[in-house]
């Protein structure tokens, strides 16, 4: 009877283990449904997330040299310009070292090495048209460049302001602050109509027409756009039927005179 008893009770324990591990196959078989979410690799859940990762929008280039919108990217890096003026160091032939001015045809005149083209470059460009101009005379010849006189930033404000002319941009300035630091609106301007002009490239300039009236009377300045060096901002005095996004410099002289752009 004794036996028995310890037979049986050992098929009653056999079977409870039996149950246990079959429920504990079936909850790693099926992971995903114990409620538990797979997050993605930057821990985020949800739309988006996931093996399939969308790619981060690119923000534009650093050079600002993709959309020529006016929204576009407000840091680009300085590019050289006429007049300005650059000291280049090489590592290991200091007698090459020499300080450049970039001339009115946008050429400097290297050391033994003669012309290369720096006008429209940021530095790193034309480091690198500086190594490449003297590999014919040096091994591996190892650059530094460095911006020593420059034309500060600046922008105009012509038309219906106090004081029309040039300013710098000496930080974050909008279009509605550059017309107070200009003296403020005449009693004669058309400031529902004020005109962005933005150099696209020597021949081509965007425009982009600002209602500063409603902006002011409304105290709401999103539309208010960031000015980039070189902008000329237009108060007129007359309203301006229509304008197109896009002029040749020439036909600039309907409203301001090309050669202050």
């Amino acid at each position: 009877m004794k036996h028995l008893f310890i037979f049986v009770r050992f098929i009653a324990i056999a079977g409870l283990a039996f149950e246990c591990g079959s429920a504990a196959s079936a909850q790693v078989g099926n992971g995903d449904l114990g409620g538990v979410k797979e997050t993605s690799g930057s821990g985020f859940t949800g739309a988006g997330s996931g093996g399939s990762r969308s790619a981060a929008a690119e923000p534009g280039g650093a050079d600002g040299l993709g959309n020529p919108s006016l929204g576009g990217d407000r840091h680009p890096l300085y590019r050289l310009r006429l007049s300005d003026v650059v000291e280049i160091s090489f590592t290991v032939a200091p007698e090459f070292n020499q300080i450049l001015t970039v001339q009115p045809d946008g050429y400097v005149v290297l050391k033994d090495a003669g012309l290369i083209e720096a006008q429209g470059l940021n530095l790193e460009e034309f480091g690198d048209a500086v190594q490449k101009a003297y590999r014919g005379y040096l091994h591996d010849p190892q650059v530094a460049v460095t911006l020593k006189e420059f034309e500060h930033p600046y922008f105009i404000v012509g038309g219906e302001v106090g004081k029309p002319g040039k300013y710098e941009l000496r930080s974050d300035t909008t279009v509605a602050e550059a017309v107070e630091i200009a003296g403020g609106l005449t009693q004669q301007a058309k400031h529902s109509q004020v005109v962005l002009f933005r150099r696209v490239n020597d021949d081509l300039v965007e425009t982009r027409l600002l209602n500063l009236k409603k902006m002011l009377k409304q105290s709401s300045l999103k539309e208010d756009a960031h000015l980039r060096p070189g902008d000329l901002v237009f108060v007129p005095q007359n309203s301006i039927s229509k304008i197109a996004r896009f002029l040749s410099k020439p036909s600039l002289s309907a409203y301001i005179s090309p050669t202050q752009f």
